[in-house]
């Protein structure tokens, strides 16, 4: 891609059938606030929906946030999607209820990083700024 021309441009999404969003709303604002430009996909999204507006919206990262539980499937499924689709220079990253031990398989797959609750918005702004600014 070489040198970004522009802001970071992520797509925060709520893949599958978690009906949560509060979380994915609030990193949506605090990555725009610190002047990204993100497009936030709405509730139900399936991977090949959240990978084209992906590659659709030339995003950097997809955020996906997850309390349903099936963090697994759903990573697995959107990193696959960007391989198959010749974008795995789109970071992945993600956050929700996601138990310690699916963290480090979730990386090992290609997830760039898992926020846990707690994680503050300026540690998700910091990282999104350092890590996918770099690749862009």
């Amino acid at each position: 891609m070489g040198v970004a021309a522009g802001p970071i441009r992520v797509v925060v999404a709520k893949p599958g059938l978690d009906g949560h969003d509060r979380g994915a709303k609030v990193i949506a604002r605090a990555l725009r606030d610190a002047g990204m430009e993100v497009i936030y996909t709405g509730l139900h999204q399936t991977p090949a929906q959240i990978v084209g507006t992906a590659i659709q919206e030339d995003a950097d990262a997809i955020g996906l946030s997850i309390l349903s539980g099936a963090h697994n499937t759903l990573f697995a499924a959107v990193l696959e999607l960007l391989k198959e689709r010749d974008a795995e220079d789109i970071k992945v990253f993600g956050g929700g209820i996601i138990p310690e031990a699916d963290i480090a398989p979730l990386k090992e797959m290609g997830v760039a990083e898992i926020f846990t609750p707690g994680a503050t918005m300026t540690s998700v702004v910091d990282w999104v700024r350092v890590n996918v600014g770099q690749s862009v």
